[in-house]
């Protein structure tokens, strides 16, 4: 119940759910004196939300750095959060990936490296998933093609959300025999990585953070970056608005 509220209040308080009632609101009130008012609000914010170079610099201010690889010392286990790939689009054959690929690919990395002795993937198949899939076992799937030894891959499919994540990965943990004095590295994307973080602080699963899946850019000033309006940049406040009210939820109700 609690994954649908916190989807419904994410999706109210949307840049383009607040901009499209200002303006439907500011339509239908048009002969209103208030009226214009709000269209004229909407439209404002319309071209904030779209300027690219506001998009980029509030993105980048959110998210911390990334780490370099030679600087890592060695964990015996790297925690991969899921929410990488398409389970509308159902296959048994193969991963399809959305945004967000790295969180994969850099675990990849990791172990390749020797950064990582174990991966442990955590998520199952979030809000209606068009197939049986689950997030974890497709990653499995896509790191054993890649030369990683299946043993060295732990798997929790059941998670819905971050707290889940942290919870269900201490299970995993535990029944596996592992430490939890020590420090195991958590690796998702850069802009979750605050929210990640505290969900396993607040389940006693010690972690130090390698963030990936960097939305936003080096600073560039440019016309385009400056004036030219882009709906991706749309999106990307979206995902910053959905991060920020998930963790104020996460905090109100004693998740973080």
């Amino acid at each position: 119940m609690f994954f649908y509220l916190s989807q419904f209040l994410s999706f109210l308080a949307m840049p383009m759910t607040i901009i499209l009632i200002l303006l439907i609101s500011g339509f239908w009130l048009r002969k209103k004196k208030y009226g214009k008012k709000l269209m004229g609000s909407g439209i404002i914010l319309l071209l904030l939300f779209s300027n690219q170079f506001l998009a980029n610099v509030a993105m980048k201010a959110w998210e911390p750095d990334f780490k370099a690889f030679d600087k890592l010392p060695e964990y015996e286990v790297g925690i991969v959060l899921t929410g990488v790939t398409n389970l509308n689009k159902t296959a048994y054959d193969r991963t399809f990936f959305n945004k967000g690929a790295d969180r994969a690919t850099h675990a990849v990395q990791l172990y390749k490296l020797g950064k990582i002795k174990k991966i442990l993937i955590t998520g199952g198949q979030g809000l209606n998933p068009a197939n049986p899939n689950t997030e974890a076992e497709l990653l499995r799937g896509f790191m054993v093609m890649t030369g990683i030894p299946e043993q060295d891959i732990l798997v929790e499919p059941a998670a819905k959300n971050t707290r889940e994540n942290a919870l269900f990965s201490k299970e995993i943990l535990i029944q596996k025999g592992f430490n939890l004095d020590q420090n195991f590295l958590l690796i998702t994307s850069a802009f979750h990585m605050p929210r990640s973080k505290g969900c396993f602080d607040k389940a006693g699963v010690l972690t130090d953070t390698f963030p990936v899946d960097y939305y936003s850019e080096d600073t560039r000033f440019s016309i385009p970056q400056l004036l030219q309006p882009d709906p991706y940049s749309i999106f990307m406040w979206h995902k910053l608005f959905k991060e920020w009210i998930g963790i104020t939820v996460y905090w109100v109700v004693g998740y973080i």
